[in-house]
């Protein structure tokens, strides 16, 4: 059952004052006395027409009622602070690790089970067992094959900088995994040089759009010349539309480069939650072999367990990874957050 996002006003800023005031306890999971009731309600950062079919397919199998309420993850974050124990969710499934982290920080997390993290490798999950990694999903130029050849792409995102861009390029603040991304470069480059880059992105007056599927479409018809996003959309729009009729192309940062991180979408168990079984059974299905193959077939992600190949045409895992980088480290999204808002962008 789908539950609309009902609290008006909800933005991505909301993170930043809600954090302040969360101090609830986790709870271990392994530890509470497991129950079931049949049903649990999830909160899902993921879109709606990418992960409910496998809701659907959990559903039917398990005989567990799934009750849903989409909405972009950093709302649906700023949504648990405020609730708070009154919260009606069992699990919170996000975009991108940072809200992950942010919502761990602030204690809102049971630890999840050992066998439920050890699925997946380290590196690809929390390093307290208060979230686990479900897909991995690259960050990537999306640009006009017909404005530009390959070999003129930029190979960092510091490109975006220069005023020959100018109102040429989009980007999507609100999103998570963009805002993910520029806490990466916080993290990689520094506090100034991460303010250096923002501020000279907001100055060349990039095309904001709300998501990541907004900005590819605008490549592809050719509105704007370049936008960054995550790889599995590009995938996606292909399968629909014929790679022959994809003018929209994609482009892989130079490893190293903040723009070319590979981050996760995760699933967290809330703390009041600890020991629901139902809720336990959902985020085991999700790090199984038939939740992680429904990924790569449907999707376009990267699984994380072991077996599974990666969609055929992605570069491999190893090859993107920037070993600089701990996932656990995009946690400060409240950060990023006041960064992107001093300079208009949120």
């Amino acid at each position: 059952m789908r539950i609309p996002l009902t609290i008006a006003g909800l933005v991505a800023g909301a993170i930043v004052l809600a954090l302040a005031g969360c101090t609830q306890a986790a709870q271990p999971a392994t530890t509470a006395e497991a129950t079931s009731d049949g049903a649990f309600t999830l909160y899902s950062g993921r879109d709606e027409a990418l992960v409910q079919p496998l809701i659907d397919q959990f559903e039917e199998q398990s005989g567990i009622t799934v009750e849903v309420r989409y909405g972009n993850t950093a709302e649906l974050g700023a949504l648990l602070l405020e609730e708070g124990d009154a919260t009606p969710a069992q699990v919170f499934l996000a975009q991108d690790a940072g809200a992950l982290g942010a919502l761990s920080n602030a204690d809102l997390f049971a630890t999840l089970p050992a066998q439920t993290t050890d699925a997946v490798p380290a590196g690809f999950t929390s390093t307290d067992d208060t979230w686990v990694g479900v897909t991995g999903r690259a960050r990537v130029i999306a640009y006009d094959s017909e404005a530009m050849v390959a070999a003129d792409v930029p190979t960092s995102v510091d490109a975006f900088t220069d005023p020959a861009w100018a109102g040429k390029f989009g980007i999507a603040p609100t999103n998570a995994s963009f805002q993910a991304f520029v806490t990466a470069y916080r993290v990689l480059n520094g506090e100034e040089a991460a303010d250096a880059w923002v501020k000279a992105v907001a100055a060349n007056n990039p095309v904001i759009f709300d998501s990541n599927r907004a900005i590819l479409a605008a490549v592809n018809d050719g509105v704007i010349e370049a936008g960054l996003i995550n790889h599995y959309y590009w995938f996606a729009m292909a399968a629909e539309t014929g790679e022959a009729n994809m003018r929209a192309q994609l482009s892989y940062p130079e490893a190293g480069d903040a723009g070319s991180i590979v981050n996760v979408a995760g699933a967290g168990l809330l703390a009041q939650a600890a020991g629901d079984a139902d809720a336990l059974e959902f985020i085991d299905y999700l790090v199984g072999a038939e939740a992680q193959q429904y990924f790569v077939d449907k999707t376009f992600e990267y699984p994380l367990i072991a077996g599974i190949d990666a969609p055929a045409g992605l570069p491999t895992l190893d090859s993107l990874v920037n070993p600089d980088l701990d996932l656990a480290d995009l946690e400060t999204l409240a950060d990023t957050q006041a960064l992107l808002g001093k300079h208009g962008l949120i």
